[in-house]
């Protein structure tokens, strides 16, 4: 038996025990909680080769990577190469930003070390209170946000920058005193891939997700509502062209907003969040003003009238209700994927999401539905809008069944009075003041060439923790 031979027969073997392994998690989670969240375990592999080639048509998988995964997410990075550091990027993104938003909570969006079959931010996704919500919905904003600049960047075989903008008619100069006919800029540049972004994480985040039950699609929800939130905020950028620095013309492309910006937008969602029920009512879908479907406007920003991207949802998959503004106001994106996409060599199309494509209309159906509020009296939640099902625990105490950690031994400030002051996040129970000396460096300065020299300076600081 030769080397490819045995390794083969080795690797098939592992992979059958791993299988077997995710395929009992599976079916053992919670019915509590969605099935799609324990690929957040991923931002605790560290950073992965990707897929690794044995020999010819033969892969490997890290099994770290492997049991994180569901089936479908497992073959969607293969269909993809690349995609995986996107993926562990965008987790670390997610986690990363979730943490700064509530640093001065009484709950700090703490994670847990990684361990098979369990869940990275532990125990609270169990319940469907806001935190959870939100932690689906920057997840699914991170991977969105991630996915979209690794295609831009060139990280991802599957796709490539957004040129569909290259296609349209030239934009007159509409300002006063202009000649008409005459541009003042013109598309170019490469723009990032939002429509790719968008789709895949559709298909990568929402797995297992399946909409049967209400938790379910409380989740589908705040997942929709993490990406709806990226592709709000793609801004135009520009450069300028001309002689001696002057701007004849000015080159223009998509570009996606700092993650901060979807972080601050998601917090302000998560403070107003609504709690919802299910409604009698199904959504609409298909309907006429859906981004992707027959009728769009030829007047819209950057669509042309027949411009389908094979890298855009179905058109049951947008609606009117799942564009990106709460007053239902149909906006097409400018930044819809190209209808000319550059073929690969194996036939499929570039920026589209490679992997099974079956049943594609009953897996948008699941998106069908609509969440009513809980107290009649508030108004629907809109599709920015972050959902829950059930009030927050208080988080004051250790609660090892939900995994809250509790605030004892937390830094307040005395003087504020809202979340972060010591009456608040210590829970009335008080809280110890106490002087310490810190060391900071102090009085840099720049030396050519090439160091920085600082003094370090001892300075007195009063903190409070909490009892």
């Amino acid at each position: 038996m030769d080397l490819s031979a045995l390794l083969s027969c080795i690797l098939h073997w592992v992979v059958m025990y791993l299988t077997i392994t995710q395929v009992s998690c599976e079916k053992t989670h919670k019915p509590g909680r969605g099935r799609g969240s324990m690929w957040w375990g991923i931002a605790k592999v560290g950073e992965p080769n990707n897929i690794s080639p044995i020999s010819s048509g033969i892969m490997y998988v890290d099994p770290a990577i492997h049991t994180t995964l569901r089936r479908k997410q497992r073959r969607l990075v293969r269909d993809n190469p690349g995609v995986l550091g996107a993926l562990v990027k965008g987790a670390n993104l997610a986690i990363s930003e979730c943490q700064h938003q509530f640093r001065n909570r009484r709950w700090n969006c703490s994670t847990r070390n990684f361990l098979r079959g369990k869940n990275l931010f532990g125990k609270i996704v169990d319940r469907g209170c806001r935190e959870t919500g939100f932690i689906y919905a920057i997840t699914s904003a991170a991977v969105t946000h991630s996915i979209a600049r690794a295609c831009s960047e060139g990280s991802i075989e599957s796709c490539t920058c957004d040129y569909s903008h290259q296609t349209r008619s030239p934009q007159a100069n509409a300002q006063a005193g202009s000649v008409a006919g005459v541009r003042d800029w013109e598309w170019g540049g490469c723009s990032d891939n939002i429509g790719f972004g968008f789709k895949f994480s559709r298909e990568f985040v929402d797995t297992g997700e399946r909409g049967r039950n209400l938790r379910e699609k409380m989740n589908l929800h705040n997942n929709e509502a993490g990406r709806a939130h990226v592709q709000a905020e793609m801004r135009q950028e520009c450069k300028c062209h001309g002689m001696s620095g002057s701007c004849t013309v000015k080159t223009c492309w998509m570009r996606l907003a700092n993650f901060r910006v979807i972080g601050d937008n998601l917090k302000d969602r998560f403070d107003g969040a609504s709690r919802v029920m299910m409604s009698n009512s199904v959504r609409a879908s298909g309907s006429a003003n859906a981004v992707g479907g027959a009728n769009i406007s030829p007047n819209a920003v950057g669509v042309s009238p027949n411009a389908l991207s094979p890298n855009a949802a179905s058109p049951n998959a947008y609606d009117e209700e799942r564009m990106l503004n709460d007053e239902h106001v149909v906006k097409h994106h400018p930044n819809m994927p190209s209808p000319n996409s550059l073929p690969n060599q194996s036939g499929v199309s570039r920026n589209s999401v490679r992997g099974r494509q079956g049943r594609q209309g009953r897996k948008n159906n699941r998106y069908s539905f609509v969440l009513k509020p809980h107290n009649p009296d508030h108004k629907p939640p809109g599709t920015k809008d972050i959902v829950y099902l059930e009030p927050s625990p208080s988080f004051c105490e250790k609660n090892l069944r939900l995994g809250i950690q509790g605030t004892h031994g937390r830094q307040c400030n005395d003087t504020s009075i809202g979340v972060d002051g010591c009456d608040l996040m210590c829970c009335g129970r008080g809280y110890r003041t106490q002087e310490v000396v810190v060391v900071e460096r102090c009085a840099c300065t720049f030396h050519w060439c090439c160091e920085v020299k600082c003094k370090l300076c001892r300075t007195k600081k009063t903190i409070h923790t909490c009892l």
